[in-house]
Parts: structure tokens; C-alpha cells; sequence
């Protein structure tokens, strides 16, 4: 079979496995952690936009989650907005403020670009923490609600249940990982992969480089976002905890582990970051030791990530199997 064939029947048993999951996944500690999963799927992927493929490396996922979040949440709870237009304009309002803060910052580059989305951070969650007369503080807010159900005929798409917010969770992870294929195959997308591989050489053929890398960093922010839309209505319940930098560095590591400039790869480590710290719980003194000396042992031997060092054996066993006699 051709490579075309394999990759379509195998993605054919991915989609249908992944349908299939509630079906075989009934414990609901266990579908928690998909939900999770997924949703970081949807935040690796925007990171995997401005990090894998332009080459710039943003600590500002987790932020603009954040903002994603409080604004769906806030039109919802104290504005009284049907719960899908939230959803719908979280990715808006953060793409707005991702246009306010790239214009001036992706005019420095390298280190100097990942210190100034560092300290975006930092200022969003001191923002969500001390501002708590429309944020809550750091008591929260309470009682956030699920998106209503959906009826189609006879049919009702209960999003109550973990079971009805999978399936929302997995279309907005599969959307994001469409968009950016789309984009990837796009003259947008090879515009930043040459970014990404020499960015001196763009700039001297007449490519306005910063706005390409200005496109990717805010549909980075629009998709983290929309995470954050959807991990707020899930979760119930919204304090600043979760959006610190040590969750940008998260999404990060999620890049780097599952495969950076790959559209599988985010999928693999959003998972592995969501799962890891969830297994480690039985050593739970050494916990964040064994966490944190995986990923350092990782990156120093699996430096391209996991997907690519997989596929690379797959090609190899491929390509031996074919000079090997019948």
C-alpha cells in the first residue's frame, strides 16, 4: 500500500477510536483526564502555531487561557449571555488583546521575544489576582455553567454529562488540529517554516516577516482562548491558579515531547502532560522529581520529540522489510 493509504486507513482507526472512547473509558476519574487531555490539545496546538512551526517561543499560552476563560465566564455569569456566544467570543476577545500585545513584541526576536510574553504572563496573572471585583481573586468564581443541550430530532446531546463533554471537546480539539493543517499547507504556512529555518533570508526577499509571525501568534492566542472557554465551563469553578506561568511552560514542554512542528505531535504531548503528573501520584513525595527528571531525560534523548523518533523507526523497519527476500 501506498504511504497516502496508510496514513488515511490509519487515521480512519484513530477517528473511530476516538468515538469509540467513552464506550470502553466509564470510570469518570479517568474521562476527567481525557477532557483535560483534549483541551490541552486544543492549547499545544496554538503553541505548536507559534513555537513548532514560525520558531518563536511564547510563555504566554497559559495568559491568554486565562483571558479566554474569565471572558467567557464573566459574560456568562454576570452578564447573562447564552453560554455557546461566550464560547464563541472567548477566542475574539483574546485574539483582540494577542493583536494589542504582538504588534510591539515580535519586533524583537529570539530570547528577547520569550522574556516579553514571559512578563504578558505575569501581568495577566496579576490582573486575574488582584483585580477582585470582576475576577474574584484568588477565591474564584463558583457555579460556571455547562453550554445547554443540544437536540436534534429525538436525539439530545447531553453536554452535562462527562460523556456529552467529550464529544465537544474532542470537535474543538479536532477543529484546532484541522486549522492548523490548514495553515501549515497554506503560503501562509510555508511563509512561517521559512521564518522558522531563516528568518534573514524572508526579510531580504521583501516578506514583511512580523506580520506572518504577528497571524501566527494571535490564532495562537485565539486557540488558547477557546481552551480556555472550554476548560472553564467543564470545570465549574475558575480562580487564577491555572493560568501561572508554570502552565505556558507546560504547553511547552507538550511541543517539545510530542514532536515541535508536527500536527501529531501537540496531540501526544498535550496527553503525556495531562496523564504523567496523574501517574506519578503513587510516589507523591517525589513526585514533581521523577515528573521533572522524565522531561529533562526526554528532551536530551528525544530532542525532535516523540512522534518524529517514531516515525523515524517506522521508515527504518519499513525500509528493511523491503530489502530483506521474500
Amino acid at each position: 500500500m501506498s504511504r497516502p493509504t496508510v496514513r488515511a486507513m490509519g487515521l480512519a482507526v484513530l477517528v473511530l477510536a476516538a468515538l469509540a472512547l467513552p464506550l470502553g473509558v466509564t470510570l469518570p476519574y479517568f474521562q476527567h483526564l481525557v477532557i483535560l487531555a483534549l483541551i490541552w490539545v486544543v492549547l499545544s496546538q496554538g503553541q505548536n502555531l507559534i513555537q513548532g512551526f514560525t520558531g518563536y517561543v511564547s510563555i504566554a499560552q497559559a495568559g491568554f487561557m486565562g483571558i479566554g476563560a474569565y471572558s467567557s465566564t464573566l459574560l456568562s455569569v454576570k452578564l447573562g449571555w447564552p453560554v455557546w456566544l461566550t464560547m464563541a467570543a472567548a477566542p475574539g476577545v483574546t485574539a483582540v488583546l494577542a493583536v494589542l500585545a504582538g504588534y510591539p513584541s515580535l519586533r524583537v526576536k529570539g530570547h528577547y521575544f520569550a522574556i516579553v510574553t514571559l512578563a504578558y504572563n505575569m501581568v495577566i496573572f496579576i490582573v486575574l489576582m488582584t483585580w477582585s471585583s470582576l475576577t474574584g481573586g484568588e477565591a474564584g468564581i463558583s457555579n460556571v455553567p455547562r453550554p445547554p443541550d443540544i437536540a436534534i430530532g429525538v436525539l439530545v446531546w447531553d453536554l452535562d454529562s462527562r460523556v456529552g463533554y467529550y464529544y465537544l471537546a474532542l470537535a474543538a480539539a479536532a477543529l484546532a488540529t484541522l486549522l492548523c493543517a490548514l495553515i501549515l499547507h497554506s503560503r501562509v504556512g510555508r511563509v512561517l517554516v521559512a521564518i522558522r529555518q531563516n528568518e534573514a533570508l524572508i526579510e531580504a526577499a521583501g516578506v514583511h516577516s512580523w506580520r506572518y509571525k504577528l497571524l501566527a501568534f494571535v490564532v495562537s492566542a485565539g486557540l488558547a482562548g477557546l481552551a480556555g472557554a472550554l476548560y472553564a465551563h467543564f470545570i465549574g469553578f475558575l480562580n487564577p491558579d491555572a493560568f501561572g506561568v508554570d502552565h505556558s511552560l507546560n504547553a511547552i514542554l507538550a511541543v517539545i515531547l510530542g514532536g515541535s512542528g508536527t500536527l501529531s505531535g501537540p496531540v501526544v504531548g498535550a496527553f503525556a502532560v495531562v496523564f504523567l503528573p496523574e501517574y506519578l501520584r503513587v510516589a507523591e513525595n517525589y513526585r514533581l522529581v521523577i515528573y521533572g527528571f522524565i522531561l529533562v531525560t526526554a528532551t536530551i534523548f528525544m530532542p525532535r520529540g516523540l512522534v518524529p523518533l517514531v516515525a523515524s523507526g517506522l521508515r527504518a523497519l519499513a525500509a528493511r522489510l523491503k530489502r530483506e527476500p521474500a
